[in-house]
């Protein structure tokens, strides 16, 4: 009998990361969701319709924190076959008027912790000779979207720590591609923007309709199949046509 699968996928409690929590549990992944709060109401989304999954408190930017849970993976399941690197947060402020821990608080989240937890899942990926990471970035670093300095640098950054580790990873049987999704009615971006802007966005995009976290979900789904076995190093942007990278 085959083995279950299982899927890491960090920022899980709430939007983006519940949504993709929820369509790789569909898929028949055993989904351990990651987030500094616990995860109950997108574990308990998952347990409704048969699926599997486990919520784990961890603070994915401290090294301590990603090492307890790195524990908890090998002991429990001795395998990682997909890790989300979906953790992020999304604060505005003029550049001008930000000190140097509001931007390492930023870059922590944002693109340390994607460090952290691939260094945490990589023995038991190279264990299993497979594994697919996915890292979240943004369609932001292809717009002019003004006080969101540390937010672009880090997302760019995700992009290049993507297209780098992708090289290094490879010989291992493991993939590394990036989603960068557009601007998408979450909590996190709505603590940011209005339903107007929402419908600016809307009006510049070839697809004329708002992007939601399932869309994002599919290309993180599709990434962490069998299908995309030869495809690496690559930024996947779903925004409804809106930016090339």
């Amino acid at each position: 009998m085959e083995t279950t699968k299982v899927a890491v996928v960090t920022g899980a409690a709430r939007g983006l990361g519940q949504a993709i929590s929820t369509r790789l549990a569909k898929a028949g992944f055993c989904v351990v969701a990651v987030d500094q709060v616990d995860s109950l109401e997108t574990v308990a989304a998952i347990v409704r319709f048969g699926g599997v999954a486990v919520s784990r408190s961890t603070d994915v930017a401290s090294p301590r924190s990603v090492d307890e849970l790195e524990a908890f993976l090998t002991s429990e399941y001795g395998r990682v076959d997909v890790l989300v690197n979906n953790a992020g947060v999304f604060p505005k402020r003029p550049f001008e008027s930000m000190d140097l821990e509001f931007w390492r608080k930023v870059l922590a989240v944002n693109l340390d912790s994607q460090f952290l937890m691939t260094q945490a899942v990589l023995p038991l990926m190279k264990a299993s000779g497979s594994g697919r990471i996915i890292n979240i970035s943004s369609n932001s670093v292809g717009l002019p979207v003004p006080d969101f300095v540390p937010y672009v640098t880090s997302k760019m950054g995700v992009i290049g720590f993507t297209r780098a580790l992708s090289v290094d990873l490879a010989k291992y049987g493991i993939t590394v591609n990036a989603v960068a999704p557009g601007l998408t009615k979450t909590p996190g971006a709505m603590a940011n923007y209005d339903e107007v802007a929402l419908e600016k966005m809307t009006e510049r995009q070839p697809v004329k309709r708002a992007g939601t976290s399932e869309d994002a979900a599919s290309a993180v789904l599709f990434l962490a199949s069998d299908d995309s076995e030869f495809i690496t190093g690559q930024t996947v942007v779903v925004d409804g046509g809106l930016v090339r990278l």
